[in-house]
């Protein structure tokens, strides 16, 4: 007897489920995909242990987890993995992490060879906690998806951040500043957008927390930098490749952007030090509140519901992929 041919996946069919790492922009997502957030409880017990509890019926459905694995990262990872596992124990068709931050993405390699491959292990985790899918948003490097033994699509904010930077380099002299060698890619897809030219500083990390730098390629002598990268942590690179373009006769740095705002410790007042006068971030993490820092911040809300509808319904993810 022939077999029947699978029924189509319908938006009936799906579900939106969150941690506690980032719950607005979960609502915003499920907003925008015209659903209700699914319902779960997720309580410590007095030892500190976590307990999840979903609080609706998810079998046969197609499930997206949305949780950033940004600080505390251990406590949201965790919240994603039992998340997983409690809809996938629930009789869910189809489980898809939507992590718009990846914790750990930075160590995707030994570099003195007594460390783990922390990034692999992370990816071996959450394929054991039962994902089928991975959505990830402007990983610290493309590479990271050899990590991966599930399906990995990885979209970008790039164009979204665009906007706000051509608005400000309208009648400008500017240049596109990758703050290291590995965010020169990443500039050069900024430049492309912008029809502006790229330089790049050449840093060297001491810590995780301080950087040097060895001067600049790239003409900026009189020019007013655009500084993008992935991420802000603690903001040591960003704040040396100020001062190196400082002393390449650089104007004043126009506007500092990067997907991820993290923003650890000292970091607003480490950029404002140096003169930052406009920093563009996305929300794919919790933006930051109380710090004094001129911060706009671009939704990547809508992104993230057009691929997932286009994933639920087996369609190309199409302009949000993000390409080399």
């Amino acid at each position: 007897m022939a077999r029947k041919p699978a029924r189509p996946a319908t938006l009936g069919d799906l579900s939106v489920f969150s941690g506690c790492a980032h719950l607005p922009l979960a609502e915003a997502v499920a907003g925008a995909l015209g659903v209700e957030l699914g319902k779960r409880e997720l309580e410590r017990f007095p030892d500190g242990e976590c307990h999840v509890q979903i609080l609706e019926s998810v079998r046969g459905r197609d499930v997206f987890v949305v949780q950033p694995t940004g600080p505390p990262v251990e406590a949201n990872l965790l919240e994603l993995l039992l998340l997983v596992d409690a809809c996938r124990r629930a009789g869910s068709a189809r489980v898809t992490a939507v992590i718009p931050y990846f914790g750990y993405a930075r160590q995707d390699r030994r570099a003195s060879g007594r460390e783990p491959v922390a990034a692999r292990l992370i990816a071996d985790l959450i394929h054991a906690a039962g994902v089928d899918r991975v959505v990830a948003v402007d990983l610290h490097s493309p590479a990271l998806e050899g990590c991966f033994s599930v399906p990995l699509e990885h979209v970008t904010a790039v164009p979204l951040l665009a906007e706000p930077l051509r608005r400000l380099a309208l009648g400008g002299n500017c240049v596109v500043v990758a703050p290291d060698l590995g965010a020169a890619r990443l500039a050069d897809r900024y430049a492309r957008l912008l029809s502006l030219p790229v330089a790049i500083v050449h840093k060297t990390r001491i810590s995780g927390r301080e950087v040097t730098t060895r001067g600049v390629t790239g003409n900026v002598d009189g020019h007013q930098p655009l500084i993008v990268d992935d991420m802000i942590s603690t903001g040591g690179t960003i704040e040396a490749a100020v001062r190196a373009l400082a002393q390449a006769g650089a104007l004043p740095v126009t506007a500092v952007v990067a997907t991820h705002g993290l923003f650890s410790g000292d970091a607003a007042e480490r950029l404002a030090a140096v003169g930052a006068r406009r920093v563009i971030v996305t929300d794919s993490v919790a933006p930051p509140t109380a710090i004094r820092l001129p911060i706009e911040v671009v939704s990547i809300a809508p992104m993230l519901a057009r691929a997932i509808q286009n994933l639920h319904e087996n369609r190309s993810l199409g302009d949000v992929v993000a390409h080399a």
